[in-house]
């Protein structure tokens, strides 16, 4: 690759920053606060059914929507476009979102966001192994919000949870092994084939993982209680709803036009939303501990995304 080439070693076209930012601070923002919305709604419904749901009624929302403005012909999609589709609305919501709610019954939503946050050291894995050299300040900046994330990790979390310490860390095994699914894919999306919008792109991954949830809900013997739904479960259920369009969307979208390791610092200021949502919801305490982590991740993706403009 060209030192002043603008596409990078996926074979992605990047966009201009000023078209990138706004995507990506709405992602860092909404999916920081998911983590919240999906233990609040596992006090409603099962994880996996309820989560189904979730993406079934977003998908529903976006489809209507691409029918409504740009007409039924946007609905159709090639075999190839399809299974593209179906391979990351599986892997990356279907295993990685259904991992995380399952778990989110013993692990702390902040402790969960934390553990994703190592997402973006299996992109410079990826990255090197295929042979780019990432910029020193994008090494630097990953370690450094590495060691800001471990910092806000020793408090020890958000809420009590229920289980057992044995429960914690097989669940935290889980999260750890789905972020190599959801780097690993979201990493490959730029050799898939999928359609030129990335609403009927979003539409059809949701609507796959939402089956997906389901199905593999219903099997294990998740049964909704009509009895347990509660009136915040229904708002996280509808924020929830929100967050899977526009947060969704927007990291399909910047999958095609950004780099890869400026569209994954999400995973650091996830866990910073989270834990700052963990506080002013449900009074969950900010440490110093946590102030300086805070600081540091921030640190951190200021060097990556200085890193990733040279």
């Amino acid at each position: 690759m060209s030192p002043m080439s603008n596409t990078d070693v996926r074979g992605v076209d990047r966009a201009p920053s000023a078209q990138v930012w706004g995507p990506l601070v709405g992602l860092w923002i909404l999916w920081g606060s998911t983590y919240l919305g999906m233990a609040v709604l596992g006090r409603s419904l099962p994880p996996l059914i309820g989560n189904g749901l979730r993406f079934g009624i977003a998908a529903l929302v976006l489809g209507l929507g691409v029918l409504v403005f740009k007409g039924p012909r946007s609905l159709f999609v090639t075999r190839a476009q399809f299974r593209s589709m179906a391979i990351m609305g599986v892997a990356l919501l279907g295993v990685g979102i259904g991992t995380i709610s399952m778990a989110e019954r013993y692990v702390p939503s902040g402790v969960a966001a934390l553990i994703v946050a190592v997402m973006p050291l299996w992109i410079i894995l990826f990255r090197i192994r295929a042979g780019e050299r990432p910029a020193a300040l994008t090494l630097i900046g990953v370690a450094v919000g590495m060691g800001g994330l471990a910092l806000m990790l020793l408090p020890g979390g958000t809420a009590p949870v229920a289980g057992t310490d044995h429960d914690v860390m097989i669940w935290s095994l889980a999260i750890f092994c789905s972020t190599f699914l959801w780097a690993y894919f979201s990493w490959r999306s730029a050799r898939y084939a999928f359609p030129r919008n990335p609403l009927v792109t979003t539409t059809y991954e949701m609507v796959v993982a939402s089956v997906a949830l389901i199905v593999v809900g219903t099997l294990i013997g998740e049964r909704p209680d009509v009895e347990q739904i509660t009136a915040s479960g229904v708002w996280a259920a509808a924020f929830l709803v929100f967050a899977s369009v526009a947060g969704y969307t927007s990291y399909t979208w910047l999958l095609r036009n950004a780099p890869m390791s400026l569209v994954s610092t999400y995973a650091y200021v996830n866990p910073v939303v989270a834990v700052f949502l963990g506080w002013l919801v449900i009074s969950e305490p900010i440490t110093s501990d946590v102030l300086v982590g805070l600081v540091v991740v921030v640190g951190g993706v200021s060097l990556v995304v200085s890193g990733e403009r040279r």
